[in-house]
């Protein structure tokens, strides 16, 4: 095809979507400046280079975007690929321009440590520049859905790597968006080169099935038509088969054939008004059987894409069951178009995010607030990734303000939507008016009213449930400002624990843990410390950085203290590198065992620990308590079952501090009624834990107080209980 016949075609579509003659002319520009610059650059496929930039320029003339954003469809590719300056585009294009060009392109020269860490900080750019500007995003799904087309000019290991992060990143933007006509091509193209014995499988079965489908669908639609128009309404009715991405999502998601899906076809009415979908819902409902539990009403609660329509399925003619889809023809633009849609009807110039306050734009600007709370591009595109494209659940407050969430979320996260205060003091939840426990996951419709306190008091134990990263954020900055002093103790007993002492004095005396800290961005040891104690890092990201406990410096010198030590913990262990499994977590006075590890020594499991099932005889050592040592503390969990009764913590708190025991961790949750209560004790000895088992076993309302073992969830031996209760429901 000659230049002037490639540029004839755009102007014939620019034409037919009433651009105006000015704004041709300004596109024809940018096609021969762009033409001429990458002159003699050739794609993989052998085309011209120009081609790409051209056929970028046409899907986004079929998303009617101004004339700007079609200008920067054809120079998006000068500034990475050509010697033009930024300069030279803002004299000749404008700056709205330039800044359209500079949002999609990638970064130049500068030196990463990885591809990964390059390719992070190229998409923390994109999605923090989209947030600026909506347009930017138009250009790039416009882009990618041109590469994944000629995808099969490329090798395979770099179709797989396109095509997944097509998959992980722009099909659910373009989702996020509400624009289905890109969303879909770009998850089948993706299916396409990741599972292609599945998308072929998929396509033969679909085509298979076509004639009987359409002599169906046909049936369904001559009956829907006579009705409607005998109503006086006017509709469009079509039946298209569903893509295949969404035949094979809903095949694994299910774990289903395709023989068992009902709702390959969905039949589509566009009528002129709302009044008239509910209307045509009546007549279809009045002709054809409703599959119980199968209609959603979208258009009376839209998705946070803006997308609204009704969706019912029926049993339709020789009994197949369909899917119908009810909607008004603006409803119809929104669906195909998105927010492209919404964009066509602002005024020249006022297309960028910041002039979309609505709600259902409001995650856009979380972009900007990921980017100012992360630190690093990595983690920045793993909160995005989770936060804003998992699937959605939406939820209301009393007044009637819905929020969207990501799956799993809880009344915590909900807390943290609303305001951080209100998040810090959040004591209770109810959900549609019924009392749950905080970490309860929400479901799409929910009413949740959250309860709070005058003070805050925000729980380390719910880092271990929240979702949002707006949550976790949040409960990590609080009590990063708030009780340091605790945090690094707790941070200091938490390594102790994991490290042994001997070798945690060690590291603290040679300064190694002053090294980890700046290593991982922190001032100080003491800032570690606080860090694993509030919960912003884990004990084994710091344990990986350390020198390994079987340096010979390390080990000499854990011998020597240990042969001078006068107060051994363990008899049979002397001179050796030990530590205590967290799993069973040992107590001086009950019978022990050691077991010989590959590369930390000794772990001491109690004798009754399950893990032992699985460990070789000869890897067993015999060992026992030298006696109790009480300047050490071993920290244990005991597991408490409880009537629902408000202030039943505060006494079980209450008795565990009156035996002079510390309490490190608290889980509390609620299981058919009883109150379960986790707690992670800190004592010297058994005969210390029985006693504190038989004053919590005292209290009135406890039904039984159990030691678990925490890695298997079950419980051990030592333990009291009552007679049980019988519950009645409430």
């Amino acid at each position: 095809m000659s230049d002037v016949d490639t540029f004839k075609e755009i102007k014939e579509i620019l034409s037919s979507q009433k651009y105006s003659q000015e704004d041709i002319s300004e596109v024809e520009k940018a096609y021969k400046f762009a033409k001429k610059n990458h002159s003699g650059q050739l794609r993989v496929s052998g085309e011209p280079y120009i081609i790409h930039p051209v056929e970028v320029a046409k899907i986004l003339a079929g998303l009617e975007v101004d004339v700007h954003t079609l200008v920067a469809a054809f120079l998006h590719d000068v500034l990475e690929d050509t010697d033009t300056s930024p300069q030279t585009i803002k004299e000749m294009f404008g700056e709205d321009v330039l800044n359209l060009v500079q949002g999609v392109t990638k970064l130049g020269k500068l030196q990463f440590k990885s591809k990964e860490e390059r390719q992070a900080e190229n998409f923390r750019r994109l999605f923090i520049a989209m947030a600026n500007d909506i347009r930017v995003i138009f250009l790039k799904l416009a882009d990618r859905l041109h590469n994944m087309r000629t995808l099969n000019f490329m090798a395979v290991e770099k179709q797989k790597k396109i095509a997944q992060e097509t998959i992980d990143i722009f099909a659910p933007l373009a989702n996020r968006l509400g624009i289905y006509k890109i969303k879909a091509e770009l998850e089948d193209l993706s299916l396409k080169y990741l599972e292609p014995e599945k998308y072929y499988e998929i396509a033969q079965l679909v085509a298979q099935t076509k004639a009987d489908r359409e002599s169906t669908v046909s049936e369904l639609i001559e009956k829907i038509s006579h009705d409607v128009e005998r109503n006086g309404i006017k509709a469009q009715i079509t039946g298209r088969a569903k893509h295949y991405y969404s035949i094979y999502a809903k095949m694994k998601r299910q774990n289903i054939t395709f023989n068992d899906l009902y709702d390959v076809t969905a039949v589509r009415v566009i009528v002129d008004d709302i009044k008239q979908c509910y209307e045509v819902l009546g007549i279809i409902h009045s002709q054809f059987k409703p599959i119980p539990g199968r209609f959603k009403d979208y258009i009376a609660m839209p998705k946070g894409n803006m997308y609204q329509s009704l969706h019912t399925s029926v049993i339709g003619p020789r009994s197949k069951p369909l899917e119908v889809q009810i909607r008004t023809w603006q409803m119809h633009q929104v669906a195909e178009y998105g927010i492209a849609a919404h964009w066509r009807y602002k005024e020249k110039g006022s297309q960028k995010a910041d002039n979309a306050k609505d709600k259902q734009f409001s995650w856009l600007h979380k972009l900007v607030e990921y980017d100012k709370e992360m630190k690093n591009a990595q983690d920045y595109v793993k909160s995005v990734k989770l936060d804003l494209f998992s699937d959605q659940v939406f939820a209301f407050t009393p007044g009637g303000d819905i929020y969207d969430f990501p799956k799993d979320a809880t009344p915590v996260d909900f807390a943290y939507r609303i305001h951080s205060d209100v998040g810090h003091k959040t004591v209770g939840a109810l959900i549609n008016g019924r009392i749950v426990p905080l970490s309860t996951k929400l479901n799409n419709g929910d009413i949740v009213e959250v309860l709070t306190s005058k003070t805050p008091a925000p729980r380390l134990d719910w880092l271990t449930f929240v979702v949002t990263k707006q949550a976790s954020s949040k409960i990590k900055q609080w009590f990063k400002k708030n009780n340091r002093d605790e945090h690094i103790n707790i941070g200091k007993s938490n390594l102790e624990h994991e490290l042994t002492k001997t070798v945690f004095d060690e590291y603290l005396k040679n300064g190694e843990f002053d090294k980890v800290a700046k290593i991982m961005n922190y001032q100080s040891a003491d800032d570690l410390f606080a860090a694993l104690g509030y919960g912003e890092t884990t004990l084994s990201k710091i344990t990986h950085k350390l020198k390994k406990p079987e340096d010979v410096s390390i080990e000499n010198s854990f011998k020597k203290s240990s042969r001078k030590s006068s107060n051994k913990d363990i008899i049979g262990l002397e001179g050796m590198l030990y530590s205590f499994a967290r799993c069973c977590s040992p107590i001086p006075g009950e019978p022990i065992v050691g077991v010989v590890t590959r590369n930390k020594g000794v772990t001491v499991h109690r004798v009754d620990c399950k893990t032992l099932e699985t460990i070789p005889h000869e890897r067993l050592m015999d060992i026992k308590w030298a006696g109790v040592n009480t300047n050490k503390t071993y920290t244990t969990t005991i597991r408490i079952e409880t009537a629902e009764k408000l202030g039943l913590l505060k006494d079980v708190i209450s008795a565990v501090s009156d035996n002079n025991t510390n309490i490190v961790n608290a889980n509390i949750k609620t299981k058919n009624h009883v109150g379960i209560i986790e707690i992670g004790v800190e004592l010297d000895n058994i005969d210390t834990l029985k006693k504190v088992i038989a004053c919590i076993q005292s209290l009135p309302d406890v039904y039984s107080v159990k030691r678990i073992q925490t890695s298997a969830n079950s419980i051990k031996k030592t333990s009291a209980s009552k007679p049980q209760k019988k519950h009645k429901s409430k």
